[in-house]
């Protein structure tokens, strides 16, 4: 696989609730995350002492950050209204040669900033609220 720009790794938003996905505007930097807790089942028969997971038993999260220029465009404004309402609409992630992660998502935190002399932006985090799934490009 090729080396990928980081422009291409991209955040969506379903605008309508009906799968009309658009691009978060403006954003310069995504992160996507995975996470998953393990649950601990050594007891004194773990061979050699060692410790024991009990495996797909844990619960597994995902987290999505952006950052970028404030556009006041469309996906700023829904991006506000989700916050505000406590929705928690589908997002998808597009990863470039690799595939799209798709499911619900929570925005957590919403910032904005500004200096006098340089653009307005934002930051952006996100938790998952349920299944994901992952579609492979």
């Amino acid at each position: 696989m090729a080396v990928q720009s980081g422009r291409d790794l991209l955040i969506k938003m379903d605008m309508t609730g009906n799968g009309s996905f658009e691009t978060v505007a403006g954003l310069r930097a995504t992160r996507l995350s995975f996470n998953a807790d393990t649950v601990d089942v050594t007891s004194l028969e773990s061979e050699g002492g060692w410790r024991e997971l009990l495996a797909g038993a844990g619960v597994r999260t995902a987290s999505i950050a952006g950052s970028g220029v404030f556009r006041d465009m469309a996906t700023d404004g829904r991006a506000r209204q989700i916050f505000f309402d406590g929705e928690i609409p589908r997002f998808q992630v597009i990863i470039p040669d690799f595939g799209r992660v798709e499911g619900p998502f929570q925005i957590t935190g919403l910032e904005y900033a500004g200096t006098h002399d340089g653009e307005a932006t934002y930051e952006m985090s996100l938790a998952s609220a349920g299944a994901l799934s992952f579609v492979a490009l």
